[in-house]
């Protein structure tokens, strides 16, 4: 049934989307305010800032005591906040603040050491297993397309990393939740694996795809529940499910999830309970906050987004690190501008990178909060396209017709603020220095940023622009001459920064959307880049799985076979998104039985 339904579901997403080419071709433009949202008004003075618990407020103080008593080697700040308390808070702080210190504030080992095992619990030790209830060690039409028996075994077990992951608040969590910073959840959920042990957003996306190969739809359905349980709490999807996460989203790309599960599915009551969920997570990602006004060369108003954290302070998980970083700072209202850019930047999900610098040698220039980025327009053009058609599935006709207006009014901003004709790519978008204001900002064509990155190419995910085989063929041209297509992969900058969002990494998200807008074009040329790309992705992860026991969270583009590496954490292995791309890429082009899996 699932690919009947996969293929008869596409068939009317085609013909959803010619509908929305005639519908913009009837409606009328958009008022300058947009009807689904609260009239946009630019962010003045400090900013929001939502406060954190007296709990993570304490950890805080263990994590700069576990740095003074143990020093930077092999210092991982985020597992001191992830602790849970064996008692109340009150008494861990009396004993705290009754241990023995010298002049810099540091602890013995032994004291400390002795301390963190009296009165906490490891981290991690608040999620516990939970069986999937739809995992089957190979399932019914799994990956088809794969006739290799080699690839195919590895795809199995590929497959039964869901198993490993899978995992449940534990019961502590959800009767004293005060002793924990994991937030409770009221499903199972996949984590990504190794130091991150919560769910988080955006990785959900592709953890999804992974699932719907290995066709776990319950398992998908609950990650989805538990995204919309954050949103339905906190007024916006977490970037992950922990107290120090409250403060920022993550790329919003749970309309998409729903679309897909959907898709595989065709489950209708979970299309009805997902669409207002959808709706006010539209809302807020066209807040004031959010939501800025740019006119075009021909004086047209656009609506565009940009990621800002309601956070002014270090980020808890990173607190010692961002410490030190803004120590040049001379003034505490410059400290704390550059700690919301920290946290915006983690928003975007591409903590770190030169993408966001204003000077790429230079990390204090981190700027998130003054670019309009191509990729976080695509998603919110994508949402717009998803609940007009989520909405005319559940014939909720008149939802459906408001956010074409809005998708067919992103388009057009995409051709005229984002599109450069000589690159043939979208270019973020830099607003003015001190230019958060109630005006619209004037477009100009050098605040386009005209360094490469992998994100210039994001929107063909889209349907609206890889169907126009004209536009697919100059920017898989583009994309060919751009210096990211490397032996492994596509590169996420041209920068060796050292920052893990620059070259030579990779990562899969990247890869997934880049590939599958080219396969979905008309042109053949595009397509055969996408196989090509795909098939250097598989292999590398491939080979690196076969290297070191493990999947990776990102991959060295230049080398084969090789994990990625810089950024403010050790490497990680598991992993949630790198396996749901892979076993995505399998059931899209298979493996041929002769074709070789090695890097020669």
């Amino acid at each position: 049934m699932a690919p009947f339904l996969y293929h008869t579901y596409r068939k009317r997403h085609f013909l959803f989307l010619f509908s929305v080419f005639i519908l913009s071709q009837s409606l009328p433009p958009m008022a300058l305010t947009n009807p689904l949202s609260p009239p946009s008004s630019c962010t003045k003075g400090p900013g929001p800032v939502i406060p954190v618990t007296p709990l993570l407020s304490f950890l805080v103080r263990v994590q700069e005591t576990a740095l003074q008593t143990y020093g930077k080697s092999n210092f991982d700040p985020k597992h001191y906040v992830d602790l849970s308390l064996k008692s109340n808070l009150s008494t861990t702080v009396e004993a705290f603040d009754k241990l023995p210190k010298t002049e810099n504030g540091s602890v013995s080992v032994k004291d400390f050491e002795g301390f963190i095992g009296k009165y906490f619990n490891d981290a991690g030790d608040d999620v516990v297993y939970a069986e999937p209830v739809d995992f089957v060690p190979e399932p019914h039409g799994f990956l088809p397309k794969v006739e290799n028996p080699e690839v195919r075994g590895w795809a199995l077990e590929v497959h039964a990393l869901w198993k490993n992951f899978s995992r449940k608040v534990s019961s502590s969590v959800l009767h004293h939740p005060e002793l924990h910073t994991l937030l409770p959840l009221p499903r199972p959920v996949i984590i990504p694996g190794s130091r991150f042990t919560e769910v988080y957003y955006w990785d959900s996306y592709w953890v999804i795809r992974g699932l719907l190969a290995s066709k776990m739809y319950e398992t998908a359905k609950a990650i989805v529940t538990n995204l919309i349980f954050m949103l339905d709490t906190y007024g916006h999807v977490l970037n992950g499910a922990r107290a120090y996460y409250t403060n920022r989203s993550q790329p919003p790309l749970l309309s998409a999830m729903v679309y897909e599960i959907y898709n595989r599915t065709g489950d209708v009551e979970f299309v009805k309970k997902s669409l207002p969920p959808l709706i006010k997570e539209y809302r807020y990602w066209n807040s004031d906050i959010h939501e800025l006004i740019i006119r075009d060369a021909e004086q047209c108003n656009h609506f565009l987004n940009r990621y800002y954290a309601m956070w002014n302070k270090p980020r808890p998980e990173s607190s010692t690190i961002d410490e030190e970083l803004a120590s040049k700072f001379l003034n505490d209202s410059e400290k704390q501008q550059f700690y919301r850019e920290l946290a915006s930047t983690a928003e975007s999900g591409w903590d770190f990178s030169t993408r966001w610098m204003r000077n790429s040698s230079d990390f204090t220039t981190l700027s998130t909060t003054t670019i309009l980025p191509v990729d976080l327009n695509i998603f919110i053009l994508r949402m717009e396209l998803d609940i007009a058609f989520l909405a005319k599935t559940v014939g909720e006709n008149a939802i459906t017709e408001d956010f074409l207006r809005a998708s067919q009014k992103r388009q057009k901003a995409f051709s005229s603020i984002f599109w450069n004709e000589d690159m043939g790519q979208w270019l973020d978008y830099w607003l003015n220095n001190g230019a958060d204001c109630e005006e619209p900002q004037t477009w100009k064509a050098e605040n386009q940023n005209q360094k490469v990155f992998a994100s210039n190419f994001v929107p063909l995910w889209i349907d609206l622009f890889n169907s126009d085989i004209h536009l697919v063929e100059k920017v898989t041209k583009s994309l060919k001459n751009s210096g990211l297509l490397c032996a492994a992969g596509i590169a996420t900058s041209l920068t060796n920064s050292g920052q893990q969002w620059d070259f030579p990494n990779g990562w899969a998200p990247l890869q997934h959307m880049i590939v599958e807008g080219l396969s979905k074009s008309a042109s053949m040329e595009a397509r055969t880049v996408a196989k090509d790309i795909a098939e250097r992705w598989i292999k590398t992860n491939y080979v690196a799985y076969k290297k070191t026991g493990a999947m990776h969270e990102k991959y060295d583009v230049e080398k084969c076979g090789e994990f990625g590496g810089g950024g403010e954490y050790t490497p990680q292995t598991g992993f949630g998104w790198s396996n749901g791309v892979v076993l995505a890429f399998l059931e899209e082009f298979g493996w041929p039985k002769d074709k070789k899996i090695d890097c020669d």
